[in-house]
């Protein structure tokens, strides 16, 4: 696995050590269209699930209950976050700390690809968020699925409300990426994956589905 980026992992910590003990109590209230994806993931019994930006596990402990037999992998770089995602999964899913941008799945997991991939709110954080779409891509295996959500552009809020959130993401460090659509399909284009896009209410939020072919 390549090095960690040492001065992003430092700022994560520094910015979850504390965040972490009430992220999932408070970010219910901002993070919406997490549950749709959740619900959208479709596992089979003993396929795979990788979640990049695992955070707190609470994504993946709702996968758990909603998608019964399915293998579960956390990869997070800041091992605050990581520490709750233990107290929360136990032995439900193999949890690492890691790059989203490059890290080796087969070393770290001890599988090449995973059937499905998720990551929530997490590309909006990541410096070089087009290399971590990249790394997610490569991820799947043959017939795998990506499934992504992350912040839109907010345009059917009223100015002050997008004006607030604005100011609420930059003081934790997120850009919304608005050309995410655009960017999943062109590193699906050269890969020969598809890919299906949905806006949410107001924009708020946006989902982007990468599927790979079975052959």
């Amino acid at each position: 696995m390549a090095s960690l980026p040492q001065d992003h992992a430092a700022l994560m910590d520094r910015v979850y050590r504390g965040q972490r003990h009430i992220y999932d109590a408070t970010r219910k209230y901002f993070l919406f269209g997490r549950d749709r994806l959740i619900e959208g993931l479709n596992i089979a019994p003993g396929q795979t699930l990788l979640e990049v930006g695992c955070g707190t596990g609470r994504n993946l402990s709702l996968a758990a209950k909603r998608w019964k037999g399915a293998e579960l992998f956390g990869l997070d770089i800041s091992e605050q976050m990581l520490a709750s995602a233990r107290k929360t999964l136990g032995p439900k899913a193999v949890l690492k700390q890691g790059d989203a941008c490059a890290f080796n799945p087969q070393a770290l997991f001890g599988h090449n690809g995973f059937d499905h991939v998720m990551i929530s709110f997490a590309l909006s954080m990541i410096p070089d968020w087009q290399g971590a779409l990249a790394m997610a891509c490569d991820t799947l295996a043959p017939g795998g699925t990506l499934h992504i959500v992350d912040f839109g552009d907010a345009q059917g809020l009223p100015g002050l409300a997008r004006q607030a959130l604005n100011g609420w993401l930059t003081r934790f460090h997120v850009s919304p990426r608005l050309d995410l659509v655009a960017r999943a399909g062109a590193l699906a284009a050269a890969r020969g994956m598809s890919v299906e896009p949905l806006r949410g209410p107001w924009g708020y939020y946006q989902i982007v589905v990468v599927r790979r072919s079975a052959v």
